[in-house]
């Protein structure tokens, strides 16, 4: 499916500032975002539920802006799965064939076989207010899946789901993915949803999308700040860049030098070649930093060093969380996995100092403010 320039406007606002995306046949696809980023929209307009004001939506060479929802080999799984409370679950995943006109001796071997896809082969008989709000999504899935589309999409769909059930949804739909491998095109606020099953993520704000690609690129390596602060969590500074240097003739990358007000001046290598003098984002994520109590012994020259204060340690069983203050301004958060057991407990404790760490190869150069600057 490839969009092109599509954008939507309701009034003033504008929902969509000329999206473009290609999503590849069989893929997992997210479109993540925080509310009111344009997501929703933008799957409306594939599924023909709203007009772009510009722009085309192309499904396999075709053009389906012309044609109505039910022409477009295109079905939604909603947020609040849209069933019929009088009909059962068979009825209601029975329902698209019905409206097809199919044979009814089709259509008994073919409800079975999406019962089965969906793990409620017991369940054919009872209405939706005897269902689990997961098996309740199971049914809406199984019915815009037994149309056989090209694309399914999905809009919120575990959102209304507890957080335990919510990842169990997460692993079946995964898993259905995998059975069927047709293009599932997935709508999420959730990063954590989106990270855990998706091929590759849009990640979108304001109507735009400011990033694409694997979980891993998006988690490692941040287009914007934004895409650094919505994906998990990161510790993010203004920074200047004060010197640059080539690491490798045969490969582009450097090593900058950055001056951080508040916290002072660190190193990280980077790809682009950046020039003293501009200004710069500068991100490392939390478990990416070594705290403890004794300072590191390490003579390598790329090692990021500070002291500091634990003001604030948050202990979540698996792992404990620090916000450590270094200097008088600067807060650096760090997330510590517990992988033994200890009889004595956390061993960093509330105002302890300790000394943080982290390579120059672990933080990363998210956006360059200004792309003046003076000489490299």
């Amino acid at each position: 499916m490839i969009i092109g320039e599509v954008s939507k406007s309701f009034g003033d606002f504008k929902a969509l500032d000329g999206v473009s995306l290609e999503i590849k046949k069989g893929e997992f696809f997210s479109l993540l975002g925080p509310s009111g980023c344009g997501k929703t929209t933008l799957l409306r307009i594939i599924a023909g539920f709203e007009s772009p004001d510009c722009g085309t939506v192309t499904l396999e060479g075709t053009d389906v802006l012309p044609l109505p929802p039910n022409r477009r080999q295109v079905n939604t799984v909603f947020q609040n799965y849209a069933l019929f409370p009088h009909l059962t679950v068979y009825e209601n995943v029975a329902f698209p064939l019905r409206i097809r006109r199919v044979s009814g001796n089709k259509i008994n071997p073919m409800v079975a076989e999406y019962l089965r896809l969906v793990q409620l082969e017991g369940h054919a008989q009872k209405k939706p207010n005897q269902l689990s709000g997961g098996q309740k999504q199971r049914v809406a899935i199984a019915r815009a899946l037994i149309n056989e589309p090209r694309v399914l999409l999905l809009d919120e769909p575990l959102s209304a789901l507890d957080a335990k059930l919510r990842q169990h949804m997460l692993i079946e739909l995964d898993q259905i993915h995998d059975k069927i491998g047709i293009t599932f095109i997935y709508v999420t606020h959730d990063q954590q949803e989106a990270l855990s099953v998706s091929d590759r993520i849009a990640v979108m704000n304001q109507g735009e999308v400011l990033q694409v690609g694997t979980p891993h690129d998006i988690y490692e390596s941040p287009a914007t700040g934004f895409v650094a602060r919505f994906i998990g969590e990161t510790n993010l500074f203004d920074a200047e860049v004060i010197s640059v240097s080539r690491l490798d003739k045969k490969e582009p990358e450097y090593m900058a030098g950055l001056k951080i007000p508040e916290l002072g001046n660190i190193l990280v290598t980077t790809v682009d070649e950046v020039r003293p003098g501009q200004r710069v984002s500068f991100t490392v994520r939390p478990e990416k930093v070594l705290i403890s109590k004794e300072k590191p012994a390490t003579k390598r020259e790329d090692i990021n060093l500070f002291h500091g204060v634990v003001d604030e340690p948050i202990y979540s069983g698996f792992q404990t969380k620090f916000y450590v203050k270094t200097g008088d301004r600067a807060t650096i958060r760090v997330i510590k996995q517990h992988a033994k057991y200890s009889d004595e407990g956390p061993d960093i404790v509330w105002k302890d100092e300790v000394y943080l760490s982290w390579s120059a190869n672990d933080g990363y150069i998210v956006e360059v403010k200004d792309p003046g600057g003076g000489e490299p």
